[in-house]
């Protein structure tokens, strides 16, 4: 896949996500949601911090077994029970984000949701990827 990370001048700089991904490849990827399951099915971390862990890990296990790696996400959406302690975790969340899949960031979203589907979940997050 070539992916071109589009950052306009006109908008406010980008942290940790970028405004547009143009990308080209021969293979969509679309990754469902994933939250902090185990291999049990059970949530695991209490924190918003230990769970986007699990669910980055789990989104990018989902993508690399389809062929892909971090670099090839176009988009991905983060759905949060709480936007305000998403926001005091920030600088955390963007730690695990590049430890975990580096600074070739995919367009992003972060939307507050009332719940997930496992009422233990405070993060999920899906996403598409482009493959060569």
């Amino acid at each position: 896949m070539t992916a071109e990370r589009v950052n306009p001048p006109d908008l406010s700089p980008p942290a940790g996500f970028s405004h547009a991904v143009v990308a080209t490849g021969s293979r969509l990827v679309f990754l469902a949601g994933q939250t902090a399951l185990d291999t049990d099915g059970k949530i695991t971390g209490d924190g918003l911090p230990e769970q986007f862990e699990r669910a980055l890990g789990n989104l990018l296990t989902a993508l690399r077994a389809a062929g892909g790696t971090p670099a090839d996400l176009a988009r991905v959406t983060v759905y949060a029970t709480d936007v305000a302690d998403y926001r005091v975790h920030a600088a955390e969340l963007g730690r695990i984000w590049r430890r975990s899949a580096g600074r070739d960031y995919p367009a992003m979203a972060v939307v507050e949701v009332v719940r997930l589907w496992d009422e233990r979940a405070v993060v999920e997050l899906d996403g598409f990827a482009v493959l060569p």
